[in-house]
C-alpha cells in the first residue's frame, strides 16, 4: 500500500537558520531519502519551493481565479514530501516519526487511493 508522507514546517524558521544549520537539515533529510531507498519502500519525493513561489487556482461558475500563495492561514507550510510503499499505516508511521521533520514541524501521512 501506498502512503504520502507531507511534511509542514514553519517556513519563517527555515529562513532564520544559518548556513551550517540549514546544510545539516539538508543532511538529515539525505540520509533519511538514501535509508528509506535501502529499505526498499522509497517510491518519489520532493522538496518544495516556498509558499511565496505558490498559486492557487479555482474555477466557480466557469470563471478562473488563479491568487498568490495557499489559500488558507496555517502556522506550518507544505514543504515536501515522501511517496512510500508500506505494508501498514503502523509501518508508515514509523517511517514518519524517522523523518526530520518530524522532529520541529509535522508530518501527515494520508494512505493513497488505489483506483
Amino acid at each position: 500500500m501506498q502512503f504520502l508522507l507531507l511534511t509542514y514546517y514553519d517556513e519563517a524558521e527555515v529562513a532564520a537558520l544559518s548556513e551550517t544549520d540549514l546544510e545539516s537539515q539538508y543532511a538529515a533529510y539525505r540520509v533519511y531519502t538514501k535509508t528509506l531507498i535501502d529499505a526498499g519502500v522509497f517510491q518519489s519525493g520532493n522538496a518544495l519551493h516556498d509558499t511565496a513561489s505558490a498559486r492557487s487556482v479555482r474555477v466557480r461558475d466557469g470563471d478562473v481565479m488563479a491568487t498568490d500563495g495557499p489559500f488558507a492561514e496555517t502556522k506550518e507550510q507544505l514543504g515536501g514530501y515522501y511517496l512510500i510503499e508500506c505494508a501498514s499505516m503502523a509501518e508508515a508511521e514509523r517511517w514518519a516519526a524517522a523523518m526530520p521533520a518530524a522532529f520541529a514541524g509535522t508530518v501527515e501521512i494520508r494512505p493513497v487511493l488505489d483506483y
